[in-house]
């Protein structure tokens, strides 16, 4: 058997073990990353996300004028009152819309053109072609997010932000 004192100096050894352990602040700085990087994830993909919006976004506004402005020169100047149909070039707008000038898709991936519209507004006056023709054009952009899984974590939905983007011009005529 052991004596009764070498007991109790094991069991002091731990307790002061412990209590320098508990005392030591080796780690700290570690522990907290821990706590933080989750918080750290998220604000990192909420930041890639909102970049991607407001660059699909800002292109596709460049997209729809450079299409409105087009539709505006190829549109006869008489179709208010000659008639006409405008649907015609809308598989046109939409090339304008989603693809550069050298065929390379404008946007990037997740974002897709839904549809695209025009609209004819024949606006009456005294101007030197009345009514004056007015077209517009109109695109439905859908864009996920690559990072949607992640907000699920947090209480956010994993869905698709939906948006529409309208400009319009006054015909020139060809």
């Amino acid at each position: 058997m052991a004596p009764l004192h070498s007991r109790s100096r094991r069991t002091a050894w731990k307790q002061a073990k412990a209590k320098d352990f508990a005392a030591d602040e080796q780690g700290v700085a570690l522990v907290e990353f821990a706590l933080i990087l989750p918080l750290l994830i998220l604000l990192f993909a909420v930041t890639i996300d909102s970049a991607r919006i407001m660059m699909s976004y800002h292109t596709t506004v460049s997209g729809v004028r450079d299409a409105s402005r087009y539709l505006a020169r190829i549109a006869p100047l008489d179709i208010c009152t000659n008639g006409g149909d405008l649907t015609q070039f809308e598989d046109d707008l939409a090339d304008i819309i989603s693809e550069s000038i050298d065929g390379q898709g404008r946007f990037v991936s997740g974002v897709a053109l839904v549809s695209v519209s025009t609209v004819l507004t024949c606006a009456p006056g005294s101007f030197r072609i009345s009514p004056s023709p007015v077209v517009a054009v109109t695109a439905d952009l859908s864009i996920s997010f690559p990072f949607a899984s992640l907000y699920t974590l947090v209480g956010g939905a994993h869905s698709t932000f939906q948006t529409t983007v309208r400009d319009q011009n006054k015909v020139f005529g060809t």
